[in-house]
């Protein structure tokens, strides 16, 4: 296969954010000295900040508003992608490797595009991307449509047989491989229940980008 295109995924993909989000309720409850019930991340998981805000005012009787408690839990995310955040190991030489074999590469991510263009930048990969685009610009999830790597791969201008779509999520990975795409699991600790249904549909599967260059290289 000539590799012409790439689409990425961020958040357990390229970055190692995922723990983050797992800890946030924790942090954000210690940061307010307040100690953090157990199990507290499978009861905020599914929410949205705004409900979550709303979870913590009646759980905790926090003084503050719901209103109130989102802008700080932004902050506090904000802050983690400005000045925390990391690429995970061997990432940004795969894509050094992949700049230099000329494939154009793309993002498209759940996560707001200033918080995106924030981590990309802190962990230093933002000059290898073409361009962002998001779940919220393009009207729809990942679980739900392809439409996020639809829109990515009509910017790269890429033929779809000689595009790879980068992705940790199981749910992510399944809605591309409907809609034709050929696709990298790539492994992340948060998903380690789904890791062999994940290797199962993916093209390639990835446990570290150190090795996988080769790999794909050789097809």
């Amino acid at each position: 296969m000539r590799l012409q295109g790439a689409i990425f995924d961020m958040d357990g993909t390229l970055l190692n954010s995922m723990p983050m989000w797992r800890n946030m309720g924790d942090d954000f409850l210690k940061s307010r000295g307040m100690e953090p019930r157990e199990n507290i991340w499978k009861d905020i998981r599914p929410l949205t900040l705004s409900d979550m805000a709303v979870y913590y005012k009646k759980a905790y009787d926090f003084p503050e508003s719901p209103g109130e408690l989102r802008h700080l839990m932004e902050a506090q995310i904000e802050d983690f992608y400005k000045n925390q955040v990391l690429a995970k190991p061997g990432v940004e030489k795969f894509l050094s490797l992949l700049k230099m074999d000329g494939v154009k590469m793309y993002i498209a991510t759940a996560t707001a595009r200033d918080l995106t263009e924030a981590g990309l930048k802190h962990a230093g990969i933002d000059d290898y991307f073409k361009g962002i685009v998001t779940c919220a610009e393009a009207g729809e999830n990942k679980k739900d449509s392809a439409i996020v790597f639809e829109r990515a791969l009509k910017r790269l201008n890429c033929d779809k047989n000689n595009t790879i779509v980068f992705e940790d999520s199981l749910a992510a990975i399944r809605t591309a491989k409907n809609a034709g795409f050929r696709v990298a699991g790539v492994y992340d600790a948060e998903w380690d229940a789904e890791q062999d249904e994940i290797r199962g549909l993916s093209d390639y599967y990835i446990r570290s980008f150190e090795d996988f260059y080769q790999e794909f290289k050789r097809d």
